[in-house]
C-alpha cells in the first residue's frame, strides 16, 4: 500500500474518510517566530474548501481590500491583531471567531507579537475565460 509524504498510509478506494490534517500546535511551536506567511494550507484533492494557516509578524498587514465572491472565517489560533473594516478596527486576539462577509471590506493589522490566524472558505473555481467587461468590476469604481 502507497503512503503519504508523512508515513501515513494512503487511504483505501471507497467513501472518503475524515482524516487529521495539521496539529497547529507543532506550526505555533516557541522558537520559530520568524517565519511568516502561509504556514499551510489545505491541498487535498477534491475538497470543497480552502484553509490556510497564516502568521503575521509584528505590525506586519494584509491591506484592506474587499472579496466580492467569497465569505471567510477567521479564527485567531495565537497573538493579537486588529480587524480594519469599514466601520472601524475591532480587536482581535487568541481564540476570536470572525466572519468576513463576501462583499465586505477587510485588512488585518498584527499586534506587537504578531499573529497566526485560520482562514477558512469555499474553494475558489478555477481560472475561467471570461468577456473583457468582466475586468470592469477590477477597476476603481467598477461595479
Amino acid at each position: 500500500m502507497a503512503g503519504h509524504e508523512d508515513g501515513s498510509p494512503a487511504p483505501a478506494p471507497g467513501p472518503p474518510l475524515p482524516r487529521v490534517l495539521c496539529d497547529t500546535a507543532r506550526l505555533l511551536a516557541p522558537g520559530d517566530e520568524a517565519a511568516t506567511g502561509a504556514l499551510w494550507r489545505l491541498a487535498e484533492p477534491g475538497r470543497q474548501l480552502d484553509a490556510n494557516v497564516v502568521r503575521l509578524p509584528a505590525a506586519g498587514r494584509v491591506g484592506t481590500h474587499t472579496e466580492p465572491d467569497l465569505d471567510v472565517l477567521l479564527l485567531v489560533l495565537d497573538g493579537a491583531a486588529s480587524l480594519v473594516g469599514a466601520d472601524g478596527d475591532r480587536p482581535l486576539h487568541r481564540g476570536v471567531l470572525t466572519w468576513l462577509p463576501h462583499g465586505s471590506a477587510r485588512g488585518v493589522v498584527a499586534g506587537p507579537d504578531g499573529v497566526t490566524y485560520l482562514t477558512v472558505h469555499r474553494r475558489r473555481p478555477g481560472m475561467r475565460v471570461q468577456p473583457p467587461s468582466a475586468a470592469d468590476r477590477l477597476r476603481p469604481g467598477g461595479d
